[in-house]
């Protein structure tokens, strides 16, 4: 008997109309003589909800309780996917992160996952349940719930997949698969049969919202093949798996977009060792992902440090920076949003020249301005003005002839 494991996004169980749809599916599966183990989100709308909640009784919630609160909304969907499946006569137990067994480290609202001991899922699923487990969340050692930030259900998809050496691991989602854009962005994208890892994380790390960035970086390094497809039919999807022979040839593979982004520059930065490296040391320890960089070139015995980062984190650094500057010798801080980010990925870009000339050339006739240029062995990433974000996808998708035939 074979063991899948599913993982259902917020859209897909976001009714109990919806939560019935896939309580049939976990039945239909075990049925047909799989070990079933399914990861839930909660409900879409839930989380925004729950945060609203937060800000309406405290200006400023500690990151500690409001992983206490968050970790309710998957609570919710698994208890009421469990009760749906017995409702069926089928047999389901639901457990939450720390009672699947995965443990983390102490960093609240974006924890990383240390380890799974998936005993108490084996237990059930000898006694023949369909076991439900609460995703985006776990424990640290000392007992405290923690969660694995925006998307982190698939990251517990993916670990309990490894963790139980699933033969399968799906991830049910509102869309058919992984496209070349956002078929909401640009019409005539299309569904993209095979990716490989290195693909669909820099995708999803370039604003692709279809899979978390961190759950590709564990299946990579775990070597957990899985496959993305919807839970509102059974087309077959997108699998995302090690590169293979072939993949080369196709030069960009795809065009993802990032929204909300903010860009922040200090100015007149002294031109010697460690002031970047002060600079970069207090925005780790305040937990801020930085992005795109770009240092420009010297003069008189200063340079100016310019980053991109996400819009919300703006609120996270306040005046941390300005403190900084002021003790390296830097001139002022400046922060700015309304920008985005438009990249090209694709492992052909390893074998192939004239990407990055042919990005350029497609946004300048279509009169964007680019701000900043990032690149990597197979992405291109650009910032651009936001208000133009989506017309610059739609001439990058059609520029590298990714335009559905």
């Amino acid at each position: 008997m074979s063991l899948i494991v599913q993982k259902y996004g917020g859209t897909s169980v976001g009714n109990p109309e919806r939560i019935t749809n896939v309580a049939k599916r976990l039945l239909e599966t075990q049925r047909a003589g799989h070990s079933v183990v399914a990861v839930v989100s909660a409900m879409s709308g839930v989380t925004d909800s729950l945060i609203k909640l937060a800000r309406e009784v405290s200006a400023k919630p500690t990151e500690r309780e409001m992983d206490v609160l968050l970790s309710t909304g998957e609570q919710t969907t698994m208890a009421l996917t469990a009760m749906a499946i017995q409702s069926m006569g089928g047999k389901a137990v639901s457990l939450t992160g720390a009672q699947a067994g995965i443990v983390t480290n102490g960093v609240h609202t974006k924890a990383k996952i240390s380890n799974i001991t998936p005993d108490q899922i084996r237990k059930h699923l000898d006694q023949g349940e369909i076991v439900i487990v609460a995703g985006f969340q776990g424990e640290t050692s000392e007992g405290d719930i923690t969660t694995l930030g925006r998307g982190g259900s698939d990251l517990t998809a993916i670990a309990l997949a490894s963790a139980v050496e699933a033969d399968a691991c799906q991830i049910f989602t509102d869309v058919d698969g992984v496209y070349t854009c956002d078929p909401r962005i640009v019409p005539t994208a299309k569904k993209i049969a095979e990716i490989s890892y290195d693909e669909m994380l820099e995708m999803a790390s370039s604003g692709s919202k279809v899979m978390q960035s961190r759950s590709v970086e564990f299946a990579k390094k775990f070597g957990v093949t899985f496959e993305v497809r919807s839970s509102f039919n059974n087309n077959p999807g997108t699998t995302v798996k090690e590169e293979s022979a072939g993949m080369e040839q196709v030069v960009v593979r795809g065009v993802s977009v990032e929204r909300n982004q903010a860009k922040v520059t200090v100015t007149n930065v002294p031109d010697k060792p460690g002031c970047a490296a002060r600079l970069f040391t207090a925005l780790a320890d305040a937990h801020v992902m930085v992005d795109v960089i770009v240092q420009n070139v010297s003069a008189s015995g200063s340079t100016d440090i310019s980053f991109t980062m996400n819009r919300d984190e703006l609120e996270k650094i306040g005046d941390l920076l300005d403190r900084v500057a002021a003790e390296i010798g830097a001139g002022k801080v400046s922060k700015q949003d309304g920008i985005a980010k438009l990249s090209v990925v694709g492992i052909g870009m390893r074998t192939h020249s004239g990407v990055a000339a042919k990005l350029f050339d497609a946004l300048a006739k279509g009169g964007i301005n680019i701000q900043m240029i990032s690149t990597s062995e197979i992405k291109i990433a650009v910032i651009i003005e936001e208000a133009k974000i989506a017309e610059a996808a739609k001439l990058a998708h059609t520029a590298f002839g990714l335009d559905a035939a």
